[in-house]
């Protein structure tokens, strides 16, 4: 299995960031987790509040997590709210179930990290993960 390199997160990012001025996104802050959910990378644009990362962390640590995007985890919390708190509890506060992170696979569809958006709203957040994941060349995962 490969994994994700410095290289490959500053890509998702600086491609991520493109997205949201595309979009007209507010200000982003985009972080890249490895599998283990540690930090590869992260930034946020300039103009950013100082929250956007600690955002963008909780959502792509809690798809890394629990091996699904953001998007599902916060589906699936609508459905069990007492489990998702505890979760969060549980995780020391890393764990955020909100839209806003895609999970990074590779071809062979294996969990390489997650990147996690700050800025716009969930789904503009989203959009603009999945886009630098693409451009990356790695698969996104966003399904709900």
């Amino acid at each position: 299995m490969s994994k994700l390199t410095l290289s490959q997160a500053n890509k998702i990012i600086e491609q991520g960031f493109a997205k949201g001025r595309e979009m007209k996104v507010k200000p982003l802050g985009i972080i890249v987790l490895d599998e283990a959910g540690h930090v590869v990378s992260a930034q946020r644009e300039d103009g950013a509040s100082m929250f956007r990362l600690d955002v963008a962390k909780g959502k792509a640590w809690g798809a890394v997590a629990m091996g699904a995007s953001s998007r599902a985890l916060f589906n699936r919390a609508k459905d069990n709210p007492n489990f998702f708190v505890t979760l969060a509890a549980t995780a020391e506060g890393k764990f955020l179930p909100q839209t806003g992170a895609a999970l990074i696979k590779d071809k062979d569809g294996n969990i390489l990290g997650a990147a996690g958006g700050s800025g716009g709203t969930g789904d503009e957040d989203e959009a603009c993960c999945v886009y630098g994941i693409e451009q990356a060349g790695l698969v996104a995962d966003a399904k709900g």
